[in-house]
């Protein structure tokens, strides 16, 4: 006899599956996959989902798509400057739309969606420190598929996108902090031999050199470990 999961023991190992995928070195494009899956495996009546960011230059992307259909429809809506997915990332926590093919808030988006095979959506606007701002689409086949349930479920996967992508800012700034930490350290280490100088004079040597030619410490510190090491390929 098969054993059926109930909804809350899915969404429980959804969850699981998803919080795991954060806790290894894994990139963040494989874990934003991992909870888009898991949206459309777990809420009922949805059948793809992406996520769209918006980046530095004002654009909008989508990140993790479960299909191809879904990358249409994303990008039907940043062509056509509406939908669902647009207006959350940019605007409303939570944008639904029970008749794409009739809501009058759609007008151009709606149609063409229905086209595609799409009954409904929803939206959930998310952030995630410094800047990041986006939005998890979810969409359906049939109309008016989209209840309470979905809603409360889907921004619940909302926030773990939110959470994904403050923790891969926060690796990446780490990362970036380790590597200047690390060639700053070789740029003391040759000023130290060059000019016998011991440490805390030497890095006083290059915070003065930043200082007077107005140039990033980081960027001074480079300069110096790549011209070391061309001398040392000569």
């Amino acid at each position: 006899m098969l054993e059926h999961k109930s909804p809350h023991l899915e969404l429980a190992l959804a969850l699981a599956e998803v919080a795991e995928s954060m806790t290894g070195p894994t990139e963040l494009d494989e874990t934003l996959q991992v909870i888009t899956r898991c949206t459309v495996d777990t809420i009922p009546g949805i059948v793809e989902a992406s996520i769209s960011v918006t980046t530095k230059d004002g654009e909008i992307k989508t990140l993790a798509p479960t299909g191809p259909m879904v990358i249409r429809a994303d990008h039907l809506q940043y062509e056509l400057g509406e939908g669902p997915c647009l207006h959350a990332a940019l605007e409303e926590p939570v944008v639904a739309v029970n008749d794409l093919a009739a809501d009058p808030r759609w007008p151009d988006f709606g149609p063409k969606a229905a086209a595609l095979g799409f009954g409904s959506q929803v939206a959930f606007q998310f952030r995630a420190m410094p800047h990041v701002r986006g939005a998890l689409n979810l969409y359906a086949v049939e109309p008016n598929a989209i209840d309470q349930d979905s809603i409360h479920l889907g921004s619940m996967f909302a926030g773990q996108v939110a959470v994904a992508m403050g923790w891969a800012r926060q690796d990446q700034t780490l990362t970036e902090a380790l590597a200047t930490r690390n060639v700053i350290g070789q740029a003391v280490g040759i000023v130290m031999e060059r000019y016998k100088l011991d440490s805390d004079r030497a890095f006083a040597f290059l915070t003065r050199l930043s200082q007077t030619s107005n140039t990033k410490l980081n960027l001074i510190a480079t300069a110096l470990v790549n011209q070391a090491n061309e001398q040392a390929q000569q």
